[in-house]
């Protein structure tokens, strides 16, 4: 049997191969979050339909998008994502390594924050249509509330 090692060896994949299965150390769902990230490198994720904590919620989403575009990997792993999923992809060095390396694979995507669900006063879900290869496709994006700000916490 052959060891794998690096991005392989944590299931990280990309492009088609993408996979998301969440509860899973969080950049097994780098690739899916990367293409929620991307989705819209040519547009901006817009948060102006929602209010209160869905704005908020939408709000991560679009500076994932815009943190991802600008490759500020140390912003998405020290601000936007959920100290778990910081933690499963080996600390903050870890995590930026994983969206270093998902960023320079992923192409050019589109995406929109269709919903936001308050689910408890530190849970919450966004919807998100991305448009990958053509296709569409709705992605449940999980997110906790921690140190006072919402943070991505997994993939449904």
């Amino acid at each position: 049997m052959t060891r794998r090692r690096g991005p392989a060896a944590r299931g990280v994949l990309s492009g088609a191969g993408m996979r998301a299965h969440i509860k899973l150390p969080w950049m097994l769902m780098c690739p899916a979050l990367c293409a929620v990230a991307l989705a819209g490198c040519s547009s901006t994720v817009s948060t102006s339909s929602f209010s209160g904590a869905e704005h908020e919620v939408a709000q991560v989403i679009a500076n994932l998008q815009s943190d991802a575009t600008a490759s500020d990997q140390k912003k998405i792993c020290s601000e936007l994502l959920a100290e778990s999923v910081v933690k499963s992809l080996g600390g903050q060095q870890g995590c930026e390594q994983a969206f270093k390396t998902q960023l320079a694979e992923i192409d050019n995507l589109e995406a929109n924050v269709e919903k936001v669900q308050i689910t408890s006063p530190t849970t919450a879900t966004a919807t998100v249509e991305a448009i990958h290869e053509g296709k569409k496709s709705l992605q449940p994006v999980m997110l906790v509330k921690e140190r006072g700000a919402w943070r991505i916490s997994g993939l449904q």
